[in-house]
């Protein structure tokens, strides 16, 4: 799972949220809502991160970059450790890493105008001046298929994807190295996300990004990513190279998450095999000893609820987490 030299590093990431404490204040119980999670991005790279609602993909993400102080484990950019940072010596890097939100309607202030929205992080950093902003801005808004007159407009005055392509400008207006693309294209409309995805791809070429790619959307995702990390339950239960996971699933979650694509030929359609899932998922305050999909899965045995299985390489670059597929 370690590419030479690489760009973004996670190593044994955790992200946990205080369920309960005592009488005086210790923390009893925890909600891991990112445990012990691993994997890299290299240069120019699409990582896409999938997974159902719930089970830590955005707050990776938000750990990754800081908006939330890991709990434990390394964040390494570009060689540099920066997870125990103080906020003013993260400060040139909140420049290099930015993010593009979920929601377009939340994300943007309704009191401002576009322009500045997106010349705001340019004065946060103090890098360039009034003229060179409304340049840089005139020329961000080109970029994501707007015009310079929707500088002086208000958030309100735009639709989803309007708006979406606002929050991308926004994320640009740095000239960031790695964004992380919190499932950027979920709400909105169908006609509209595939020009959305295919304008990431652009400015990813345009500008040399990173992409850390949150999604619910496989075959999106597939489209996209460079490599696909499953994640379930707050672990990264498969990772591989995108053809490989879409071609060789291994882990029983991932095949029950492919098999639900929906695919538009009717007899396909018809001899595809839907897996469906019983069962609740478990809660992540402190998970019971063993596979976390245990509960889940047809196949589980006796060391499948004693012994929790380690992500290990079965072979080219693939990566699962599965006593059953672990010779």
């Amino acid at each position: 799972m370690a590419d030479i030299n690489p760009f973004i590093e996670i190593k044994n990431l955790k992200k946990y949220f205080p369920a309960k404490k005592d009488f005086f204040g210790k923390t009893i119980s925890n909600v891991k809502a990112v445990d012990n999670v691993s994997f890299t991005i290299n240069k120019g790279e699409t990582l896409g991160l999938v997974g159902e609602s719930g089970c830590g993909k955005t707050t990776t993400g938000r750990t990754i970059i800081k908006l939330y102080e890991p709990t434990q484990g390394q964040i390494i950019y570009n060689g540099v450790n920066i997870s125990k940072f103080s906020p003013a010596k993260m400060l040139p890097y909140r420049r290099k890493m930015q993010m593009i939100f979920q929601d377009p309607y939340a994300s943007l202030d309704s009191r401002m105008t576009v322009g500045d929205i997106i010349g705001e992080s340019i004065d946060i950093h103090n890098l360039m001046n009034k003229k060179e902003k409304q340049k840089r801005i005139q020329y961000l808004l080109n970029k994501v298929g707007l015009n310079k007159d929707h500088s002086n407009r208000y958030p309100h005055e735009f639709s989803g994807g309007q708006r979406q392509r606002i929050g991308i400008a926004r994320a640009l207006a740095v000239q960031p190295e790695f964004i992380v693309c919190d499932e950027p294209i979920s709400a909105l409309d169908v006609s509209i996300q595939a020009q959305v995805v295919n304008m990431l791809e652009d400015l990813q070429n345009d500008f040399g990004l990173t992409y850390l790619f949150i999604a619910h959307d496989l075959s999106m995702v597939k489209h996209i990513s460079t490599k696909i990390g499953v994640m379930y339950l707050g672990k990264i239960v498969e990772l591989a190279e995108s053809n490989e996971l879409y071609d060789n699933p291994l882990h029983p979650y991932t095949k029950a998450l492919l098999s639900a694509i929906p695919i538009p030929d009717p007899d396909m359609a018809a001899k595809n095999k839907r897996i469906t899932l019983e069962g609740e998922t478990p809660s992540p305050i402190d998970p019971a000893p063993g596979c976390r999909f245990k509960d889940r899965c047809k196949y589980a045995n006796k060391v499948c609820s004693s012994q929790e299985p380690n992500l290990k390489d079965i072979g080219n670059n693939h990566y699962v987490a599965c006593h059953l597929c672990i010779k």
